[in-house]
């Protein structure tokens, strides 16, 4: 059973993640007209991939890449490649402008990372959130 300060503490760190995610994600679509799901996509699709591989990197069901890459399509952001062989359109790629959005992304995504969250803690706090963050993803 979790002291009452204890569920203070919970409670007080799930409405900041609900602020930052809901902040990151208006700040996306405020600065580069995308979504938090499309920015993944641009983040992830570094060359051609397999609408599978793509999935699978990012930890989608490939029905919801899917109808996100179509979206995306024709909005201009990527293209659907073909097969040689066969003639099948089998991949995606960025387009130049998914090139141009992703590069643009990257800049606003990361002056509001830094101003919702790194320009708030110390060094100290960035450390030790970074070290529990490692702990829970098993990556120290």
């Amino acid at each position: 059973m979790l002291e009452p300060a204890e569920w203070e503490f919970w409670d007080t760190w799930m409405r900041a993640q609900r602020l930052l995610a809901r902040e990151l994600d208006r700040g996306l679509q405020r600065d580069c007209g995308i979504s938090k799901a499309e920015f993944s996509v641009l983040m992830t699709l570094t060359g051609p991939m397999r609408v599978g591989e793509l999935a699978d990197a990012l930890a989608w069901e490939k029905s919801r890449v899917a109808h996100l890459l179509t979206r995306m399509e024709n909005r201009g952001l990527v293209a659907r490649t073909e097969d040689g062989a066969t003639g099948r359109r089998t991949g995606i790629e960025l387009t130049a402008e998914g090139r141009r959005t992703a590069e643009s992304a990257v800049r606003a995504h990361g002056a509001n990372i830094r101003r919702l969250v790194l320009d708030r803690l110390t060094p100290d706090q960035a450390a030790a959130i970074r070290a529990w963050s490692e702990q829970l993803t098993g990556q120290s």
